[in-house]
């Protein structure tokens, strides 16, 4: 089974190391686009041999970073049709899990499975969103992506699991001032003016006590994913823009082994009470970023 995984990078000399300690022994090829990092991150790119690094293509939209990144995430992985199984589309900070990715994927392929969208968790804490990141290159005809990757209206033959057990782990609030910094730097010198007159990111123009506020709240809804007994098909409250009549699971009722629980009841050592973050900084009339 080969798999090809396609992402953009600036300055993310930080984040690589464990990019590539999480995704190594899954993926064959990285298609990496550099977007003029000044950090370390293309020396770090480099020393990797699966690594295919190429610089940032000119903006599709001079007036927009968001829009024409957009558009090289909706055409690059072509590429890979008659080559890989899967594609993943990510960003360097995305780490997909399954407690045994390569033997899931390998069953929704053989199931007939085509697209598999992860179920979003912030790795400070809990936060509700959701992407499609891995597809089949081979049965997916166009992905229709929204800005930032938050939804998708893919066609072609589209097949989903029954079962929604893929995570998408999200390593973004991590060391409040280095997050701060970046935030600042990328407003400042990155942000294009249809990014800005749109609203695209827009949570890079946050005040540091805003920017703070956030944190604290999304640090009180903390969920331990590593709980063994953590069935997020049915927890994860999130919107699932997949799931419609157009797209059709395949007919599963098993439970696979490395979810099975460890003793009939539930543990409840954690009490966590989970509600969408959206919906309450929705309270606050604020909207926050996915």
């Amino acid at each position: 089974m080969k798999i090809d995984l396609y992402a953009s990078c600036w300055n993310e000399g930080d984040m690589l190391p464990f990019f590539f300690l999480h995704y190594d022994k899954l993926v064959q090829r990285y298609i990496i686009y550099d977007d003029a990092s000044t950090d370390n991150s293309q020396e770090i790119l480099r020393l990797n041999p699966k690594v295919e690094l190429r610089p940032m293509p000119p903006y599709s939209d001079p007036d927009s970073r968001l829009r024409s990144q957009l558009a090289l995430q909706e055409t690059y992985w072509r590429e890979s049709c008659g080559i890989a199984d899967w594609v993943i589309v990510t960003d360097i900070d995305e780490h997909l899990y399954h407690p045994d990715m390569y033997n899931y994927l390998a069953q929704c392929r053989a199931r007939g499975v085509t697209i598999i969208p992860g179920l979003g968790y912030q790795m400070l804490s809990e936060r509700f969103y959701s992407k499609l990141n891995i597809f089949s290159p081979n049965e997916i005809d166009a992905v229709n992506y929204s800005p930032g990757r938050h939804t998708a209206a893919p066609t072609g033959r589209v097949v989903l699991p029954a079962r929604d057990e893929l995570l998408l782990l999200h390593y973004r609030y991590l060391d409040f001032e280095r997050l701060r910094k970046r935030h600042t730097q990328v407003f400042t010198t990155r942000q294009r003016k249809t990014d800005i007159a749109m609203g695209f990111g827009f949570h890079y123009s946050w005040s540091s006590e805003h920017l703070r506020e956030v944190w604290n709240l999304i640090a009180s809804r903390l969920v331990d994913i590593s709980q063994p007994d953590l069935r997020p098909w049915e927890t994860h409250e999130g919107p699932r823009w997949w799931r419609s009549p157009d797209l059709r699971p395949w007919e599963s009722h098993e439970w696979p082994p490395w979810w099975r629980l460890a003793s009939i009841r539930r543990r409840r050592s954690i009490p966590v009470v989970l509600h969408s973050l959206i919906s309450r900084l929705k309270k606050w009339k604020r909207g926050i970023p996915i």
